[in-house]
């Protein structure tokens, strides 16, 4: 069983999580904003509001709404972060 430790935004619906096991994974809701709990988070600003709920290990939502950490880590995408060390930004790749 999976869990979530860390969360960022990143763009659009596109949030970068990481799990228990260290491993990050790029998760694109868009097309997973299905049924009447979800409505409020097609407004980006509104989606953006997501936070990590340590009581059910995965992102939730101020209503409630939530993913299932294993649904998360099923539909992500793998990425390597790269830290460049001559200007100090990160390279997200996937």
């Amino acid at each position: 069983m999976h869990y979530i430790i860390e969360a960022n935004y990143v763009s659009d619906y596109k949030i970068k999580v990481r799990f228990e096991n260290n491993e990050e994974k790029l998760v694109d809701l868009a097309p997973h904003l299905d049924g009447p709990i979800f409505e409020p988070l097609k407004d980006v600003t509104y989606f953006r509001e997501f936070s990590v709920n340590q009581d059910i290990d995965t992102i939730a939502w101020p209503n409630h709404a939530d993913f299932s950490p294993e649904f998360l880590f099923e539909i992500g995408q793998f990425i390597s972060v790269s830290i460049v060390p001559e200007n100090g930004s990160e390279s997200i790749q996937g």
